[in-house]
């Protein structure tokens, strides 16, 4: 019953964010005094791994970064520098600060922490089969992608896959009705567009675009036949935590460059007024208004609209 209402209120979300971090945290053993059965803490584990594996950062630099506090860290830092883990070095670029290198003692005392901690992994691992190792891999790159917003790694574009297709009805689906109040009429009218592009198959005159980051979609765009002189724009979506990264540009300028290539003279799409975001996007790109209606054939009263770009 927990799992079924685990979305329900904001209440609700945290509860399981905070379940999800008391279990995480027993199975990583971030619970024990020393982590993987050492001498170090979790935060001291994980500047000795920066250290091993970024030389030359500076405290200031490496405090922001893993946001631990500067006094904190500062304390950290003098114990392995006391113990002879690490030395000092003048930045060469800036006097008034030093830079921070892993002697080999450091070196010595980081190599077991990092084979066991491989280790562990690899045994918490081992009882899955592969399918379901990489599914536990794409959930924690998610996880990660959604609370970094996705501004952390490079997004890219690519063509659709198995499943993908289906992620675009589904996401369509949810989005509308969370942000717009569309009902189950807007995902069927993006279940028959999606459908009608994966039986035509029809590569030279049709395409869809994926964005996505660390394997996790972002977006997704389709170009589709209207008759040989005119393609049409549809289903543009950018996911709301990857927004303002100009994905929706991008997957918009595809579509009008594969249009020229493919012959097409004209493109046009259909929107709604409510879409102010996408809108912006058509208009910058060229598109221009040409006809609109008022409809309430998603469930709420708003207008929709015909935009076209003459190639």
């Amino acid at each position: 019953m927990q799992d079924a209402r685990a979305e329900n209120t904001l209440e609700d979300r945290i509860a399981a964010v905070r379940r999800f971090s008391r279990h995480y945290t027993r199975v990583i053993g971030a619970l024990q005094e020393g982590l993987l059965q050492s001498r170090f803490s979790l935060t001291e584990a994980r500047v000795l791994y920066e250290l091993a594996h970024r030389p030359g950062l500076t405290a200031t630099t490496l405090g922001r970064e893993l946001g631990v506090d500067a006094g904190y860290l500062s304390r950290i830092l003098a114990g392995f520098a006391d113990c002879g883990l690490l030395e000092r070095r003048p930045d060469a670029m800036d006097r008034r600060q030093s830079t921070l290198r892993m002697t080999a003692a450091g070196k010595a005392a980081f190599a077991p922490l990092d084979a066991r901690s491989r280790a562990d992994v690899a045994a918490l691992l081992a009882p899955l089969p592969e399918s379901a190792q990489r599914e536990l891999v794409d959930a924690m790159s998610r996880i990660e992608t959604l609370l970094d917003g996705g501004a952390r790694s490079a997004w890219r574009l690519r063509g659709p896959r198995a499943g993908d297709i289906g992620w675009v009805v589904e996401r369509h689906g949810a989005l509308y009705a969370a942000e717009y109040g569309f009902d189950a009429r807007f995902e069927a009218l993006v279940a028959n567009v999606a459908g009608a592009f994966l039986a035509q198959n029809d590569l030279a005159h049709e395409r869809c675009w994926i964005a996505e980051c660390n394997g996790i979609r972002l977006g997704s765009v389709f170009l589709v036949r209207a008759n040989d002189d005119v393609a049409k724009l549809r289903l543009l979506l950018v996911e709301p935590t990857a927004r303002r990264l100009g994905i929706g540009r991008r997957l918009v300028t595809e579509c009008i460059g594969f249009a020229r290539a493919a012959g097409y003279k004209r493109v046009t799409l259909w929107t709604n007024d409510v879409l102010v975001a996408a809108r912006g996007i058509y208009k910058a790109a060229g598109f221009r208004l040409i006809a609109s209606e008022p409809h309430n054939m998603f469930g709420p009263s708003i207008v929709g609209e015909d935009w076209a770009l003459v190639l």
